[in-house]
């Protein structure tokens, strides 16, 4: 029986060791459980309890209803979608007293001592069901304040709540009622119409009695005499070939089918056209030329669809989008692609104060974080090494919409107060792990695939780590203050793979040697403050509060530093002044790590205890360093580490991968200890965790590489 599975059930039961299947097996169950497909989009309001820079959700009440006097409540309702049973940590700043609810039972109550110190946060677990998750607050008025700050504990993670009424289901955020009495208790169930309700729900949702009366664009636009908005649906045109159909419209616009102008409609018009079958894009272009403007449309026969599949609308089927000088010409293709912001401005719905969203509601398919970058960057190479076209479309979508969303999520961080829907880490970057991964992997990704316009985000990371990121007296790099105030005043040794791998790349892409030996001097600072000199490995992190490392050698940091080191090594100028100090740093250090391998080829969480779990993306990276160290000439005693990258690539197919291509015994992101009963027993594995998927990929080509080597 093996550590994770039976035996019978591995990798190695069915292929053996062979390192090509291995690979392709991997990135086919990847591919296949992490499918591609498009954006998300949810209607949105800026008004009322909103998500800010920290990511969580904040409200005045005291703004919103300036004549309410002391105890005064406001309720405010949403839900949470869950996959199955879990526990969310959030962090809640009472500004007057609180209650949470979650499915009807009390999780956080505030006491007199958070009511006064609002400043101080605390830490509420919301245990939630599978499926739909009914989430609830009572805010109370005092002379105090009226309101809160609440969400994920985690900065930038970003997980928000849907309103729960039928006519904005899907649309972000919360409503909430009018101004009840303390004795007031909500008969409110998800789902309800607001109609059904009997209080008043905010924020609002229709445009009040005078503003009905205008046209939609005069609604939503206002009077701007000369600007155009131009309006977008679609429909299915179901008759069999071409087909006359009645469109009946009123308001001064131009029409357009499939991007190109169709007609000129002036007032009140009924008019067919000849459209073929199938899906068709319909627009309206409007000018603001009189006293009001807008437009209505039927089409007999015709069911229209909002074509972005806006969630939150009530069944809208337009999307709006304005306003623009007379003289700017509508991009049609870029517009309808919806990554773009357009004139400055983007899409919106005819609500009041409503917009277009964006979301990536695939959690590993087109977004940006380190470990998909270490991913993505073992699966390019196992494209490349088998040569198969599926897989590198595959990549080059998922980086290809990484960059194509990264300009409107800057604008979206901007207009909406700094918490984004899109590219969470990118736009609010205050950490490596927010950047030199992924965008070491994006780099690597445009050297052989042909990406469009990276070089935009690769400087914005280039000079975040240059010339932004916190360093020490000696130019190192450290956690000095983060949005995860966990982590403040700190020093990782993960931190030299988020960085160094990058200023690797980017010497090349620029040809300026400061990066590359920005690089450099990393790993010498890095081993003054983490170093395990009686051992000859790394000690995980160095703790500036205590003034000390923690002196625990955390699997997956220690591989972190020489899997970067070959990185930079692979790159550095052969009479660069730091290369031989270099070397000899990685051979002691893969001299040390050599020297705790296990009887079974492994290495484990914690490096030098043999109780700890057998981890897989530290004995991975090990495999990774030896053979280019071996490949490359860097060490000193290459036959004993071929024999050690043999018996750990063996462990691996037998321990880590099943014939499902499914990888075990990779270690879930982690905090830190001083003790290693954290990393033994409760920094537990994950099954096909990113920070391993793609380093399993990577050790396996290594092997491939090392044998073409050996048998040359």
């Amino acid at each position: 029986m093996g550590y994770y599975f039976d035996d019978s059930r591995s990798v190695y039961a069915y292929e053996g060791d062979k390192p090509k299947a291995v690979i392709s097996a991997l990135a086919h169950r990847f591919m296949g459980q992490n499918l591609e497909h498009g954006l998300y989009y949810r209607a949105y309001t800026n008004n009322g309890i909103v998500r800010t820079t920290d990511y969580r959700y904040v409200v005045d009440f005291n703004k919103i209803f300036p004549d309410a006097v002391d105890k005064d409540c406001v309720w405010a309702f949403s839900k949470f979608w869950s996959d199955g049973p879990a526990v969310v940590g959030f962090t809640v700043n009472c500004f007057g007293p609180m209650i949470m609810y979650v499915n009807g039972e009390v999780v956080y109550k505030s006491d007199i001592f958070k009511e006064r110190y609002s400043e101080t946060g605390v830490r509420v677990d919301l245990p939630l069901k599978a499926g739909w998750n009914d989430i609830r607050i009572r805010f109370q008025k005092t002379k105090a304040g009226f309101g809160g700050q609440f969400g994920t504990w985690i900065g930038k993670w970003d997980a928000y709540v849907l309103m729960p009424t039928e006519e904005r289901d899907g649309q972000e955020g919360w409503v909430f009622t009018d101004l009840v009495s303390d004795e007031y208790e909500p008969q409110f169930q998800v789902g309800m119409s607001e109609y059904d309700f009997d209080v008043k729900l905010y924020p609002e949702r229709e445009w009040d009695a005078e503003e009905a009366e205008k046209g939609n664009m005069a609604c939503m636009f206002g009077m701007q005499q000369g600007k155009y908005a131009v309006a977008w649906t679609k429909g299915f045109f179901d008759e069999i070939g071409t087909q006359a159909y009645t469109f009946r419209v009123t308001g001064d616009a131009a029409l357009y089918i499939d991007k190109k102008e169709v007609k000129n409609i002036s007032g009140n018009e009924t008019f067919t056209l000849d459209i073929p079958f199938g899906e068709h894009d319909i627009a309206v272009k409007c000018i603001c030329d009189g006293d009001d403007w807008g437009f209505t449309m039927d089409i007999d026969g015709v069911e229209l669809e909002n074509a972005p599949r806006v969630k939150g609308v009530n069944g809208d089927p337009w999307v709006y989008i304005g306003t623009f000088d007379t003289d700017f010409e509508f991009p049609w293709e870029n517009a309808m692609c919806m990554n773009e912001v357009i004139g400055g401005t983007y899409w919106r719905v005819d609500l009041p104060d409503t917009y277009v969203r964006p979301y990536n509601e695939n959690t590993l398919f087109g977004r940006w974080n380190y470990p998909l970058g270490v991913t993505l960057y073992g699966m390019l190479h196992t494209a490349l090494i088998l040569d198969n076209d599926d897989m590198k479309e595959y990549l080059r979508d998922h980086i290809q919409l990484c960059i194509d969303t990264f300009d409107y999520a800057m604008w979206d961080k901007e207009q909406y107060g700094g918490a984004t829907s899109i590219h969470n880490l990118l736009t609010s970057i205050d950490s490596l792990d927010d950047c030199g991964s992924f965008a070491s992997c994006l780099l690597e990704v445009a050297k052989y695939l042909d990406v469009k316009n990276y070089e935009k985000i690769t400087n914005y990371v280039g000079d975040y780590i240059f010339n932004h990121q916190s360093r020490l007296e000696d130019g190192c790099f450290f956690r000095k203050e983060q949005m995860h105030s966990f982590h403040n005043m700190t020093m990782w040794a993960d931190d030299l793979y988020m960085s160094v791998p990058f200023l690797s790349r980017y010497y090349k892409f620029t040809g300026d040697q400061k990066y590359a030996d920005d690089a450099a001097n990393q790993f010498f600072g890095f081993k003054k403050r983490l170093f395990m000199s009686e051992e000859n490995i790394m000690s995980h992190v160095y703790d500036f509060k205590y003034d000390t490392k923690t002196n625990v050698p955390w699997g997956r940091g220690n591989g972190w530093v020489v899997f970067s080191m070959t990185e930079l090594l692979e790159a550095l100028p052969e009479n660069h002044e730091k290369r031989d100090a270099l070397i000899e740093m990685l051979n002691t250090l893969c001299g040390g790590y050599l020297a705790l391998q296990d009887d079974e080829g492994m290495w484990h969480q914690v490096l030098n205890d043999y109780e700890s779990y057998p981890e897989t993306s530290c004995t991975s990276m090990f495999i990774y360093a030896f053979s280019r160290g071996i490949r490359f000439g860097w060490l000193k005693e290459p036959e004993k580490y071929v024999k050690a990258i043999y018996k750990a690539w063996k462990a691996i197919t037998k321990t880590s991968v099943d014939a499902g291509g499914n990888v075990y015994g990779v270690c879930r992101g982690s905090e830190f200890s001083f003790i290693p009963d954290y990393y033994k027993y409760e920094l537990s594995w994950n099954l096909n965790d990113t920070h391993g998927t793609g380093i399993v990929m990577l050790a396996g080509i290594e092997v491939i590489r090392l044998n073409d080597y050996l048998a040359k």
